[in-house]
């Protein structure tokens, strides 16, 4: 069903379907915890994430609009960081320095959502494109290929996060490394935002090439892989080179 509220009113909606499946995840979550169904909490927290998914994805149905998911890249992060210190009660500092860095990341991402998102009656023309492409099979794509597999690679990416929660090694320089890439990284990607809204604005219809946009074409993408090598830079600073290190080789992989 097509509805063209007004920007504020579907910023709200937005708000209250992703109210809606955060809550739901978390129910699933106490519920697998608390009847001792899954041996694993972190498994518990997939299983959440995974229908935290569906739940906007069935919203995307309702409002034939697949953008209804593009919030969830950068709120899922930081939000599933700060519950899971008030879960495991762990307030270590290499946890404080992990919050700081997800939730100005979070908050630089949603705020570039919010000042580009047009309404719930607008989709991105990438999905637009693989709709009128493909419409035998286009849920197909929309489930598992554009809502659940980035759910997959972010939950893989903040996996190296989690995993500082069980770190009993204190801080050390390179975890303040890790953090301060993160941060530089953000901060990248909030200038490049800046520089990219002011040439459109100014020069309609066409291609930045000023600023960061002048040195390298995809300054937000080199940020966002950025920022998850340095959540596994905080992870590794503490606990070596493991298999955790796949999920930022998965995000510099994705664009």
């Amino acid at each position: 069903m097509k509805r063209n509220y007004s920007k504020w009113c579907s910023v709200a909606l937005i708000a209250a379907i992703y109210a809606l499946a955060g809550v739901a995840g978390w129910l699933l979550f106490e519920w697998l915890v608390a009847n001792s169904l899954i041996p694993n909490s972190l498994i518990a927290l997939f299983c959440a994430d995974v229908l935290a998914t569906i739940v906007v994805w069935v919203f995307g149905l309702l409002y034939e609009n697949v953008s209804v998911y593009d919030p969830y890249w950068s709120v899922f992060p930081p939000v599933a960081f700060l519950l899971w210190a008030f879960y495991t009660g762990v307030w270590s500092l290499p946890v404080i320095l992990l919050l700081v860095a997800s939730w100005y990341w979070g908050w630089r991402l949603t705020r570039n959502w919010a000042i580009t998102f047009q309404g719930i009656a607008h989709e991105d023309w990438r999905y637009t494109k693989y709709r009128d492409r493909h419409p035998l099979v286009f849920h197909t794509i929309n489930l598992f290929g554009l809502n659940m597999m980035p759910t997959l690679v972010v939950f893989a990416a903040i996996l190296p996060g989690l995993k500082l929660f069980e770190t009993i090694v204190p801080a050390n320089i390179l975890t303040y490394f890790g953090c301060i890439v993160c941060l530089a990284s953000a901060t990248i990607q909030l200038i490049a935002d800046k520089q990219s809204h002011d040439f459109r604005a100014a020069h309609p219809g066409q291609v930045c090439n000023v600023g960061l946009w002048k040195h390298g074409r995809h300054p937000n993408y080199f940020g966002e892989i950025q920022f998850w090598w340095g959540i596994w830079i905080m992870y590794a600073s503490l606990n070596g080179i493991d298999m955790f290190i796949g999920g930022a080789i998965a995000m510099t992989a994705l664009p």
